[in-house]
């Protein structure tokens, strides 16, 4: 079955750097385009941003434009967040997310804390 596990999560100083992972299973990696979302303490779900199945076109929401950046490695099966200039209000849980047909299959989260 479709699986994702995402890891890399940790705490981090304000300014700071983390790199996340989510490792991909049960289907075809390569074409289908993948996501980051997160979850702050007591809020909704956030977007983060977004590639393509090729990893051709990368999307970002404004509150993390420039600051992170969103790869893949179709042949590991792996989509990275390599998230700079780390802010308090980037802490949350971030999930990697694809949709397959009607189908959005979720990762069990990591959890992002930034804090002095």
């Amino acid at each position: 079955q479709v699986q994702l596990v995402e890891s890399g999560g940790g705490l981090a100083q304000p300014g700071g750097s983390l790199r996340l992972s989510c490792a991909a299973s049960g289907f075809t990696f390569s074409s289908y385009a993948m996501n980051w979302a997160r979850q702050a303490p007591g809020k909704g779900l956030e977007w983060v941003s977004g590639i393509r199945s090729d990893g051709t076109n990368t999307y970002y929401a404004d509150s993390v434009k420039g600051r992170f950046t969103i790869s893949r490695d179709n042949t590991k099966k792996t989509v990275y967040l390599q998230m700079n200039s780390l802010k308090p209000e980037d802490t949350a849980v971030y999930y990697c997310n694809t949709t397959i047909g009607s189908v959005v299959t979720w990762g069990q989260g990591t959890q992002v804390t930034v804090s002095s």
